[in-house]
């Protein structure tokens, strides 16, 4: 895979790949977040982590503050992978960046993602919360632990919080600048993932992504934590994630 955008996170399997799982990460992370959920994924699909600029084998780079950024680099690559039926999960901004690589895609007459997985986001209608990410550093990391919206083990880092802030700032700059477009619904599924204690996401929220699609919304019941409750919860969202993959797993493995 010659793309600087993509890391294979599931391991060459003698069994041919049927669907291609493409993820986002949340701010400040890389696609290595994902490497664990290798060993819960059917071996009929390939986790394809998306690598931003500025993050772990594109550390030399300068981060992209604006979705705009990130679907232009995303979009020009991507092609060769959509070789086979294809979703796209993200968490948190990466959410909001999967819901636009499947419109992207979609508008440039490419193959069209079959389904899509929500985490830790409302939907692209709902009100972008105050323009934070050019905080002072003290302020801006009062914010991030009061809504918990990084692991704690970041907070109490002093040496982490310096390397990451630069990376976070430009995904909060993503995040809070985006621009919902209204266009034609989506056709695929979307999956809802949430934490029961997110301050971020609301009932009321996440109702705007049904709207988003004809082909159908299903909200899954909440998770025990905040923002970041992907990593403790991994164990219980990886059963949800194969029960939305088992049907698309077992179709032909034809794209649109």
């Amino acid at each position: 895979m010659d793309s600087r955008w993509f890391e294979v996170c599931t391991p060459q399997r003698d069994i041919d790949v049927k669907f291609r799982l493409f993820c986002f990460p949340y701010a400040g992370a890389g696609a290595s977040m994902f490497q664990s959920w290798a060993g819960w994924l059917p071996p009929e699909v390939e986790l394809v982590g998306i690598q931003l600029p500025g993050r772990e084998t594109r550390l030399e780079e300068p981060p992209v503050r604006s979705m705009e950024e990130v679907m232009e680099g995303i979009a020009a690559d991507i092609p060769p992978l959509l070789d086979r039926p294809y979703g796209i999960f993200g968490h948190s901004t990466g959410a909001l960046s999967a819901f636009e690589l499947a419109r992207v895609l979609r508008n440039r007459g490419l193959p069209e993602a079959k389904l899509l997985m929500i985490s830790g986001q409302n939907g692209p209608k709902a009100k972008r919360e105050r323009v934070r990410h050019n905080l002072p550093d003290d302020e801006f990391i009062e914010v991030m632990r009061r809504v918990r919206a990084m692991p704690d083990e970041l907070l109490q880092s002093p040496e982490l919080l310096e390397f990451l802030l630069p990376r976070i700032r430009a995904d909060g700059s993503v995040y809070e600048n985006y621009k919902y477009d209204l266009q034609k619904p989506l056709d695929c599924r979307i999956a809802l993932f949430y934490g029961l204690d997110d301050e971020l996401v609301n009932p009321e929220g996440l109702a705007h992504w049904n709207s988003e699609t004809t082909g159908g919304v299903h909200c899954y019941d909440g998770f025990p934590g905040g923002h970041i409750f992907l990593h403790k919860a991994e164990a219980d969202l990886a059963k949800l994630v194969n029960h939305e993959l088992a049907p698309l797993i077992r179709q032909p493995a034809s794209v649109n």
